[in-house]
């Protein structure tokens, strides 16, 4: 049999029946199976009968520059996108040898994986690193940060960069202190992989892709906003959490309705539009446009930096883990509460001259220590509020500010890049 053929194979007598896909494993047959999945199937000691040769037909992806390998055409009417892949379950693909889903593919797969982003822009395609969501590091936000940089400095319109999900929130956050940016910088992954039917990444790209090409200079997250092929939502990097482990719309905005929307029915037939005139794209509040920024980039962090979550009856001793970090966020109950046990751990901590901060468990509102007695007993011990922050972007903001600020304190209760408001309104 050859690939596109359509088969029916018996293995211990089990029969599975399908299209033959290329496959990377020379010891496993992979099938298209009616229902859309894939299959892999060891090929000893399973037997094939050949049903259709040649029912369907797959070109070559030899990335060697052989016969069949992907051309990126250039027309100079269509504005230039780099797409940088960092790795993740949208540039991922199927371990047949075990099943699990691996990121493998750099960012010219991507490309031929979504036919669809043909004749949308000119691309570039740049491989910063392949690991997992779960693996990301600081240093590799810096690295992420000098490439985009670079990226821009060449002349790219928009950035979009492919990013596992589990992680997405703190890359968005950190590249959002990092840079100053005259384009929009696009986050964009997908929840579940190419190979599944219900796989998110062909509309997530395209949609991330016309966000590159909008007039919104920010760093952006664009993921689905709903549980159907509708719309794409575009949340500030800073004002983001993914609050669901497996739906498709995981991301939210918290707090607020997201920045703006890329609704793809209109979009998918929009290919060829130029920057800043998608009429797909549209924002409900005010942003920073397009090439008011100058380029700038600071991506000096301190990492020795920690996040801890208070819990009831927690002893001052799980703190000792932490007694040499250079600052400290506390994700504390309600307003930005601990128990009074732990007051005199964290005043201990900032006399010692860590940078300690406030932020809350609640998924809305903000830290206010002036109300009960605790808070003022932290507030009285130096501990910062980091007022409507969220715990994941205070941990990115803290390890930034610590390195360009001359006071810490005072940086972490303003807004440098939209990470918090001026104040809450509850009742609206």
């Amino acid at each position: 049999m050859e690939p596109g053929d359509r088969v029916r194979v018996e293995r211990e007598a089990v029969e599975y029946e399908g299209i033959v896909l290329p496959s990377s494993d020379a010891n496993r047959l992979v099938l298209k199976l009616d229902d859309g999945y894939n299959v892999g199937i060891d090929r000893d000691p399973a037997t094939v009968e050949v049903l259709d040769a040649g029912a369907r037909t797959f070109e070559s992806t030899d990335a060697g520059g052989g016969a069949g390998a992907s051309t990126i055409t250039t027309d100079a009417s269509l504005p230039t996108i780099s797409l940088i892949s960092t790795g993740g379950t949208i540039a991922s693909t199927v371990d047949y040898r075990t099943g699990a889903v691996t990121a493998q593919f750099d960012a010219e797969d991507v490309l031929r994986a979504v036919p669809d982003l043909a004749g949308r822009a000119n691309y570039r395609g740049r491989v910063v690193t392949n690991i997992l969501s779960e693996n990301m590091r600081p240093d590799v936000w810096q690295e992420l940060a000098q490439a985009v940089h670079e990226e821009i400095e060449a002349g790219a319109d928009g950035v979009v960069v492919m990013h596992g999900t589990d992680t997405m929130q703190y890359s968005a956050a950190a590249l959002s202190f990092m840079l100053e940016t005259p384009v929009p910088i696009v986050f964009t992954g997908s929840q579940r992989s190419a190979d599944r039917p219900s796989s998110d990444n062909v509309m997530n790209a395209v949609c991330a892709v016309e966000a590159a090409k909008s007039d919104c200079a920010e760093v952006l997250i664009c993921m689905h906003d709903s549980s159907s092929d509708d719309r794409c939502a575009l949340h500030r990097g800073v004002r983001t959490r993914k609050n669901h482990t497996s739906r498709r719309d995981a991301f939210e905005t918290v707090g607020r309705d997201p920045l703006g929307i890329v609704d793809y029915d209109v979009v998918h037939d929009q290919a060829g539009s130029d920057v800043g005139s998608n009429t797909g794209v549209t924002f409900r509040r005010a942003y920073h446009e397009r090439g008011r920024a100058d380029l700038a980039i600071a991506v000096d962090i301190e990492p020795n930096v920690e996040l801890v979550k208070f819990t009831p009856g927690m002893d001052p001793a799980h703190f000792d883990a932490v007694s040499d970090a250079e600052g400290l966020i506390v994700e504390g109950t309600g307003l930005g509460h601990v128990s009074t046990d732990l007051v005199p751990t964290l005043a201990s901590f900032v006399e010692d001259g860590m940078t300690v901060a406030m932020t809350s468990q609640c998924l809305d509102g903000r830290v206010c220590d002036r109300v009960y007695d605790t808070g003022r007993d932290l507030l009285e011990a130096g501990v910062i509020e980091a007022e409507d922050t969220l715990p994941e972007t205070a941990l990115v903001k803290l390890m930034w500010v610590l390195e360009h600020r001359e006071d810490p304190a005072a940086a972490m209760r303003e807004s440098l890049a939209g990470e918090c408001t001026t104040r809450s309104v509850p009742w609206m």
